[in-house]
């Protein structure tokens, strides 16, 4: 459980992270053309699924490598047992 917890708090601050920078690049990027009609295409982009799977790759692997070293202690038996 404690894993999984690990799992979904990294998951959660890595998504942020990755809302919080597309955006800042996405709006220093944007140059409105004024006058002109612009379409957009909603929903036609496969790089939403893409960047949550990496994003839940990467937290999958920080978690693994955390509970590796935090959790293990819990399993150990202590010295003095």
């Amino acid at each position: 459980m404690k894993k999984y917890f690990v799992f979904i708090v990294n998951f959660i601050v890595l998504y942020g992270l990755f809302q919080i920078v597309s955006g800042l690049v996405l709006t220093s990027l944007y140059n409105p053309m004024i006058g002109t009609h612009q379409e957009t295409d909603f929903g036609k982009s496969f790089i939403p699924f893409l960047s949550m799977l990496l994003i839940a790759t990467l937290s999958y692997l920080v978690s693994q490598k955390i509970g590796r070293n935090v959790f293990q202690n819990d399993t150990e038996p202590h010295p003095d047992k």
